[in-house]
């Protein structure tokens, strides 16, 4: 008898229980990819001492089998939704670094005539409406080529705040135990000048304000002159700095008396930063999202809204939670002008500026965290890139995958611009599952390497070179279809290393001392795609000393990247941007032929 598949469910959060599971990989898969991705970027001896660890780590007696039944054994927990649901908290709220410009994305929306103020409360209005659709599960469920997606991450795009700590991080977050169901929650905090400001958006009577009504609320903050007078001292500084610092800060300022003040901005459903300036270009308009004025933020707060003088707007937010997938579906219904119809409330917003007692040394701790921040900041080289003549459109005509053609133009330059193949990292969303976030991906393989090689043989011929970049581009699709099916090493192996850590064993096997863990890991290339028409830019902080983060916005008709790397670096991401453009040029040509 062949029993159909339910319907999928037309809520929001409807299809959770029916998603399928990530399956857990067995560890002869594992070591048997997690070799086959690394051999590429290894010397002969280097892939003969990975070989040793790998075989010592599957011999008889190795704990790598007792790690691996305690995953397995975990995954049928009662109340385990995926075996990587230890992993993530530990994979984002264990890194002890700064996560603005190094963990923090950003979205840079398309233009709109609309000026600060009324933009800002246009996307704070939508804001609010996805919020109350949420709330009531009218948002409908993502579906893919007939497969619903996890929605769970849209749990916390609202009154999700990153809370610092000691050793690992903590989410203030609804839908817990301790916070069951929705925030009720009815304000947002306004950064203006380097001050917060709370203002309501929804009404005591939970009817939320027209945008006409928040225009109002804003004029009041922006015309109140209730501004800090010394911008160096703005709390939101202190959410630069590495987490246990931080949360060393912000003991000392519940000790000072401003858990009132934490809590209004931890609570609040998202933040607005009304910046004072126009920025000059698009680039610095990309910079300032990413990093900006560190007091006119507070970086651990899962969203916020940023919009310029003249209007130009986008988003900063915090990766713990979210994904870029997610983040893309709330922008397009942010900037698709629709909400439902409500009866708006009354009168104008409320609002009140959020007053922190700072004693001298916490001040010296702000300025000090400003000014390190800035250094840190200026550390940083940018750089947007534009094809206004290439896009998914004209790749499928060439018979290409869209993203397949980008990251082996990005392989061609990078090889160009460096004169090496090095590890390249690319995202690749997993939301068919429960709890399902992203797989990490390798991008090189003996393929890339075979293509690259034969694209500057001057012996090699049209159809030798024609050949060799379809090859690589074929075997990028088949990867990335292995990761979204979980078939992927790099997780697996981390948990199970994590696992040992948890139960207090600091020597781990010798496979994660090993050149082929190292090398894998060790990023040259960090890329990640968010396709939207809604926006212009998408941007991440590199990832290692000698990284380009290459964060690509892959449209039908064009591709818009923005790339960063250490400032000590900027003379070859300036020559990759080079090579890029001719890398482009010349592939295209070579499969039009």
């Amino acid at each position: 008898m062949i029993v159909s598949s339910p319907e999928p469910s037309t809520r929001t959060f409807g299809n959770e229980d029916i998603l399928p599971r990530v399956p857990v990989p067995s560890l002869d898969d594992t070591c048997r990819r997690f070799l086959e991705w690394c051999s590429p970027l290894l010397t002969p001896g280097e892939l003969a001492e990975t070989e040793g660890a790998v075989a010592e780590f599957l011999a008889e007696g190795s704990p790598a089998h007792e790690l691996q039944s305690a995953l397995e054994a975990y995954d049928k927990r009662e109340g385990v939704r995926s075996w990587l649901d230890t992993f993530w908290p530990y994979r984002y709220l264990g890194r002890r670094d700064r996560i603005a410009l190094n963990a923090n994305f950003f979205f840079l929306f398309t233009e709109s005539p609309l000026g600060q103020l009324e933009r800002a409360a246009e996307l704070a209005a939508s804001a609010v409406d996805y919020k109350l659709k949420l709330d009531e599960e009218l948002v409908p469920p993502i579906v893919l080529r007939g497969q619903p997606q996890s929605m769970v991450q849209h749990k916390y795009l609202f009154s999700a705040t990153r809370i610092p700590g000691a050793v690992q991080d903590t989410a203030r977050t609804p839908y817990r135990e301790d916070w069951p169901g929705p925030s009720r929650a009815r304000h947002i905090v306004v950064f203006h000048r380097d001050t917060p400001f709370r203002m309501d958006v929804i009404a005591p009577d939970g009817r939320p304000y027209s945008p006409e009504q928040l225009v109002a609320g804003l004029q009041v903050i922006v015309k109140s002159g209730n501004f800090i007078e010394d911008p160096r001292t703005a709390a939101g500084h202190f959410t630069t700095k590495a987490r246990a610092e931080w949360a060393a800060t912000r003991e000392a300022l519940l000790a000072a008396g401003n858990a009132s003040a934490l809590d209004d901005i931890e609570t609040a459903l998202f933040c607005l930063c009304l910046e004072d300036f126009t920025p000059a270009n698009t680039r610095e308009a990309c910079d300032n999202l990413l990093h900006g004025d560190s007091g006119n933020r507070w970086f651990d707060k899962a969203v916020s809204l940023i919009v310029f003088e003249n209007g130009t707007a986008g988003i900063n937010v915090e990766h713990c939670e979210l994904d870029g997938t997610t983040i893309l579906g709330f922008t397009d219904a942010l900037l698709s002008g629709t909400r439902l119809e409500r009866p708006p409330a009354d009168g104008v917003p409320a609002s009140e500026v959020i007053e922190f007692v700072l004693g001298e040394a916490l001040r010296e701790d702000a300025r000090a965290a400003a000014a390190s921040f800035a250094e840190y900041a200026e550390a940083t080289a940018t750089k947007t890139v534009s094809f206004t003549d290439f896009g998914a459109k004209r790749a499928k005509e060439l018979g290409m995958s869209p993203d397949a053609f980008a990251q082996m133009a990005y392989q061609l330059a990078h090889k160009r611009a460096k004169g090496i193949t090095g590890a390249t990292y690319e995202s690749i969303a997993t939301r068919q599952y429960q709890n399902g976030r992203t797989e990490a991906m390798r991008v090189v393989t003996p393929e890339v390497q075979w293509f690259v090689q034969v694209m500057d043989d001057p012996q090699a011929d049209r159809q030798t070179r024609q050949a060799a970049f379809r090859a690589a581009a074929a075997k990028h699709v088949t990867r990335a279809k292995e990761c979204q099916a979980g078939d992927a090493p790099e997780q697996h192996l981390w948990e199970l290393q994590l696992i040992q850590k948890r139960r207090g064993v600091e020597d781990s096997p010798a496979l994660y001392s090993s050149p082929g863990w190292l090398k894998m890991r060790d990023d040259y290339l960090s890329t990640s795609s968010a396709p939207s028409v809604n926006i212009q830019y998408f941007g991440f902080g590199s990832t290692s000393p000698q990284c380009i983060g290459v964060a690509y916005v892959l449209l039908p008709e064009s591709l818009n990247l923005y790339l960063c790397t250490p400032r000590h670096v900027a003379h070859e991401m300036e020559l990759f941007a080079t090579e890029l453009a001719n890398a482009m040029r010349e592939l295209q040509e070579l499969l039009a032929s």
